[in-house]
């Protein structure tokens, strides 16, 4: 069992000093994929970094702006992916702040996958600087951020390591409230697991995502994350066994104590799992896995 945390005590457009160099803003914007709403971060004293400036809502850019003490300024704006819970008030920020924006543009991937089952894609997404690939370090005075690449989630999804307080901003790449959803062709469940095992092998304190509230219990946490997806795996590859050649038919049983709401996503997180076990032999299908592809078990 995931040993989730979700009890969080906060007020919309409140800003909270969460440790000693992270202060949170939460956005008005709850519902099924975003608990509570966007946790925006804002990193240091002085001269500030900005993470996920959230979904285009005025209120919220007013709060973070209010969030400045005086005499501060925005320094820099990061973003973790281009979903629309997380990087469209990055251009309204720019424009009040002059700051610019780090991230990793939206590949075709992103483009190609049309089915909604989000708060939605800024499919406009483009920053001014390029952290596709991680590795870059982002400093202000006192703090350092280094990009670290993480995609499953999202192909261009980065994740910052917070360096004085060995914390971690972990996006929607690890959510303390829920697990991630997975949705090819942008989202990639090998690729997440690698992504997994990556940040596990960091030894990071604390995890900061965009939705929830922090994952103190660092390791434990990931490998149950982990484990859960590996006995999803299990779970659509004996479906498989068991005959349930589609998709949309094993969904209902597999996610049966799942909001419905969430099943089209779940069916995309399937899909995922789809594509990793034909990959790796255990499943085959007719040509390219397609979602709506019928599959059987390789032996």
């Amino acid at each position: 069992m995931i040993p989730y945390v979700r009890d969080l005590d906060f007020e919309y457009g409140r800003c909270d000093q969460v440790s000693p160099l992270i202060r949170r803003v939460i956005a008005r914007n709850p519902g099924p994929f975003t608990f509570t709403g966007t946790g925006t971060y804002i990193i240091g004293r002085g001269e500030v970094a900005v993470i996920d400036p959230g979904p285009d809502l005025d209120d919220h850019l007013e709060a973070l702006l209010a969030a400045l003490e005086p005499g501060e300024r925005v320094s820099h704006i990061l973003v973790t992916h281009h979903h629309s819970d997380h990087s469209p008030l990055a251009r309204a920020l720019k424009a009040r702040t002059g700051a610019p924006i780090y991230g990793c543009a939206v590949g075709m991937a992103a483009e190609e996958s049309t089915i909604r089952t989000e708060a939605g894609a800024d499919f406009d997404f483009r920053p001014d600087i390029d952290l596709c690939g991680g590795g870059q370090v982002i400093e202000g005075p006192g703090w350092t951020l280094e990009a670290v690449a993480t995609p499953g989630h999202t192909s261009n999804h980065i994740c910052f390591a917070l360096r004085e307080e060995n914390a971690f901003f972990s996006g929607d790449h690890i959510m303390g409230w829920s697990t991630t959803v997975i949705t090819p062709p942008d989202g990639d469940m090998t690729d997440y697991m690698a992504s997994l095992e990556l940040v596990k092998a960091r030894g990071y304190d604390v995890l900061w995502p965009t939705h929830g509230p922090p994952i103190l219990e660092v390791t434990p946490f990931i490998e149950a994350y982990a484990a859960h997806r590996r006995a999803r795996e299990a779970q659509v590859l004996k479906a498989v066994i068991d005959g349930y050649g589609k998709i949309t038919e094993m969904v209902p049983v597999l996610y049966a104590d799942v909001d419905s709401r969430l099943h089209p996503a779940a069916a995309r997180s399937v899909f995922g799992h789809m594509i990793d076990l034909v990959r790796r032999g255990k499943v085959v299908t007719e040509g390219e896995p397609r979602i709506d592809g019928t599959y059987r078990p390789a032996s």
